[in-house]
């Protein structure tokens, strides 16, 4: 993975092809996306599933009223908070913004699967039924469970499952339970993806930990100041927990405060250690599936 600095890529970057770039949070992506399009054009596109939802706009760092009057932007707080969006969601509209051509994207964002997807593609998988999630919400539970979910797979799936992640044990039991077919069954009819790896600019953002753990610190600080306790407020009324948008970095530890069960400085020191764990989870997502990508130094 040859490395490079910001400017550097900039200038190495084609002014013909959508650009992707992929980096942990808090390390300048939007700034990179933004400084392409004021050089090159394009229109900045947002690649970050926390980034979607229109209840948060300071919790997630999401572009401000002035960067988007400054270059385009699209699907940023385009998700209201009673819908449910996936990955596949978000190719659609991906798709949809190619369809009506507006101009030359620059995707950038910290969710891997959305990146990875846009460039590998995404099998359909039938949604699975409420009943059927409960079902395998219950057997997980049960001592013994996920052995019994493990032994219940079909042999292709089970050869391509983590069997020590609950989660995806889970996911590839249900649809199984849900359609009859394995999981591999319905992988094995993945459609080409939306952008060819080999037609677009790929750079993925590589972040020293010392100065990324400051930057995360200081960020917070200013949302904290910002507008963050102000947007949580406005949503406790709505709150449910485990509903998607709740799951915002920062959320749930600044509804614990405004609830009386933290003190302030609790709820800022827990967002803090919340989002540097979310951000070596980035990192390990990145270096273990964008090893084809243009590395770029930042923070050194």
């Amino acid at each position: 993975m040859p490395q490079d600095t910001p400017e550097a890529a900039i200038g190495a970057i084609s002014a013909e092809r959508d650009v992707l770039i992929a980096g942990p949070t808090a390390s300048g992506k939007s700034a990179l996306a933004m400084e392409i399009a004021a050089r090159q054009g394009g229109i900045v596109v947002n690649a970050d599933a926390l980034q979607i939802w229109s209840c948060w706009r300071v919790l997630t760092a999401r572009p401000s009223a002035a960067d988007e009057a400054a270059v385009p932007h699209r699907l940023y707080g385009h998700v209201r908070p009673q819908q449910s969006y996936s990955v596949g969601d978000w190719l659609r509209d991906v798709a949809a913004l190619k369809r009506r051509g507006e101009g030359r994207l620059i995707i950038t964002g910290g969710t891997g699967l959305y990146l990875s997807t846009l460039t590998q593609g995404l099998a359909y998988v039938p949604p699975i039924p409420q009943a059927i999630r409960a079902e395998g919400d219950a057997l997980l539970a049960e001592s013994g469970g996920l052995a019994r979910m493990v032994a219940g797979l079909d042999p292709a799936t089970r050869a391509k499952t983590d069997l020590a992640n609950p989660a995806r044990v889970q996911r590839a039991w249900e649809v199984l339970r849900a359609t009859g077919r394995g999981l591999a069954s319905w992988q094995a009819e993945t459609p080409p993806p939306l952008i060819e790896p080999a037609s677009a600019e790929r750079v993925v953002l590589v972040a020293d930990r010392d100065w990324l753990a400051r930057r995360i610190a200081q960020r917070f600080a200013l949302m904290w100041d910002g507008g963050a306790v102000d947007e949580v407020r406005a949503m406790l009324p709505d709150w449910r927990d485990g509903a998607q948008w709740t799951r915002a970095i920062g959320a749930p530890e600044i509804a614990s405060y405004l609830r009386g069960e933290s003190s302030a400085e609790e709820a800022r020191e827990a967002a803090i250690i919340a989002t540097r764990q979310y951000a070596k989870s980035q990192r390990i997502w990145f270096r273990g599936r964008m090893k084809s990508w243009k590395a770029v130094n930042i923070g050194t």
